[in-house]
């Protein structure tokens, strides 16, 4: 499996980025996807995660109501979209994902993961 991040940059706090995962190599609705972050030399920390079929989502409680999971089965992509971003939101962001058996669970821990994109940068300033 090969995670391919990208939409990172520089953004003026209270912007909007959207960041972009293409995903190769198995069956993507067959997986599912998360988004984690991890600033300076803090742990990865989880960020959102969305089910096979789309259907069930969740989200670490910073982001809540700001960031918004999606996922295009047709296209092998998982995106997120980021509103209103704020100073801390500030870190390289990576997308993961893991083969899943149930359609509709969604998975937090990054401990339960099995593939990792490369990272991309996300700075927001002030």
């Amino acid at each position: 499996v090969q995670l391919q991040a990208s939409g990172g940059g520089l953004v003026q706090a209270g912007g909007s980025l959207r960041l972009s995962c293409a995903f190769s190599g198995r069956i993507f609705s067959s997986n599912a996807m998360g988004w984690f972050r991890q600033a300076g030399g803090g742990e990865r920390e989880f960020v959102a995660a969305i089910s096979r079929s789309g259907g069930t989502t969740d989200y670490a409680d910073s982001v809540k109501g700001r960031f918004t999971i999606s996922r295009d089965n047709a296209k092998d992509t998982v995106y997120l979209q980021m509103n209103s971003l704020k100073l801390e939101d500030t870190a390289v962001y990576y997308c993961a994902a893991r083969g899943s058996l149930s359609s509709e669970s969604a998975y937090g821990s990054r401990q339960l993961y099995s593939y990792w994109g490369q990272g991309t940068q996300v700075t927001v300033s002030s």
